[in-house]
């Protein structure tokens, strides 16, 4: 009699320990279906249905992102990013028109583009109110200058002279880098960061403070200017895609597909067509 008991209680308590079990498991389930980020989900949901990925780009900078004024084409190393991220989604490219001024602020107005590329360096600033992804090409602050003057200049104090005009664009890293490194050296804003170069060579100033990724290839279109410290940055990053900051399952993406690029030789073959290390 006491053995069918502790049976009956036995089987009592399996059952409702399967119960138990089979309502945590439900539970567990519904919780990982439901993410934090349904937004960015959506996103990327949004974006194949759209059958278009847009990309916010300045087209100022050389060799990353440019818009050729004689056929209204973007190119560069970030335009063909762009589209083979925009193939790997199944869907085509369009190019949006930023300025760097204005990037944080568009691109935080989802209804203009979904990420932005065109040479964006990644920084904590950027990281705390947007999102940046992995890095895809090294990069830091350097000079251009007249050929002429290549021994002139050796360091950030032999610019840094009362006597020295130095030009950078309005509102990006160069403008602040300026700023916050030179005290003596006049700092001339030009709103066309395309036409600094030219600027430089016809001596409407002296220095155009630029990146070790655009440097190279005004050296080799024309003669007349110099990158003397090409080779010694004064500061040291990385170039990533920014995207705003509930883009979390598309940051994963797009992390994903750097990884591979990386991997499979892409990212290589892109710096090689541009020029770029």
């Amino acid at each position: 009699m006491k053995q069918d008991i502790y049976n009956i209680i036995y089987r009592t308590c399996r059952r409702r320990l399967a119960i138990y079990c089979s309502i945590l498991f439900g539970v567990m389930l519904l919780v990982a279906c439901v993410e934090p980020d349904d937004t960015a989900v959506s996103e990327l949901t949004t974006i194949r249905n759209r059958g278009v990925l847009r990309v916010g780009t300045t087209g100022d900078y050389r060799p990353l992102s440019y818009l050729e004024p004689s056929s209204g084409q973007y190119w560069g190393f970030d335009i063909d990013l762009s589209q083979l991220i925009a193939t790997s989604l199944g869907v085509r490219t369009e190019f949006v028109a930023t300025t760097w001024p204005t990037l944080s602020a568009d691109m935080q107005n989802d209804s203009l583009f979904d990420i932005a590329l065109c040479g964006i360096t990644i920084t904590d600033a950027r990281n705390a109110t947007m999102r940046m992804s992995d890095g895809y090409l090294n990069n830091g602050k350097t000079i251009l200058c007249r050929a002429e003057d290549t021994l002139r200049y050796t360091c950030l104090d032999s610019i840094d002279q009362t006597d020295v005009v130095v030009m950078v664009n309005p509102g990006g890293l160069n403008e602040s880098f300026a700023r916050n490194r030179l005290h003596l050296a006049q700092v001339v804003v030009h709103n066309r960061n395309e036409e600094i170069p030219a600027l430089i060579a016809k001596d409407s100033a002296d220095i155009m403070i630029t990146e070790i990724t655009e440097a190279p290839w005004y050296v080799l279109s024309d003669t007349t200017l110099a990158a003397p410290l090409l080779d010694k940055p004064f500061t040291s990053g990385q170039i990533g895609v920014l995207m705003r900051k509930t883009s979390t399952e598309l940051a994963r993406y797009i992390n994903a597909l750097i990884a591979r690029y990386q991997q499979d030789g892409t990212l290589d073959s892109l710096k090689a067509k541009y020029g770029l290390h």
